[in-house]
């Protein structure tokens, strides 16, 4: 009878520092569950720059294929112009500047 004492009291401290680990120690539970974020925030993010990465991917064939695409780049980013066009640059008016104030004009 001594013994099965000694056994069962052995055998649920051991069951107690097992579950402690599980639940409290390194590679327990709350790590498990933090990593389970880390992963589905970088899940999130992957899938973002998979967006980006299509898009990339689109545009860049669009580039080999056409010379649209190369004409509209030419126009609006470097400000190029087919040979025989005119090119005029339509300014608005600033706010200021129609009320005759004299503030923030040209030549001050």
């Amino acid at each position: 009878m001594r013994w099965t004492k000694w056994i069962v009291l052995l055998l649920a401290g051991l069951l107690a520092f097992l579950q402690y680990r599980l639940w409290f120690g390194p590679g327990g539970q709350r790590e498990v569950e933090a990593l389970e974020q880390r992963v589905e925030q970088q899940r999130r993010q992957n899938e973002g720059l998979a967006q980006r990465n299509a898009a990339l991917a689109a545009e860049v064939a669009d580039l080999k294929a056409g010379e649209a695409a190369i004409e509209e780049r030419a126009r609006s980013e470097l400000g190029m112009i087919k040979p025989g066009e005119t090119f005029y640059r339509v300014i608005d008016r600033e706010p200021d500047a129609e009320s005759g104030g004299g503030s923030g004009g040209e030549g001050e």
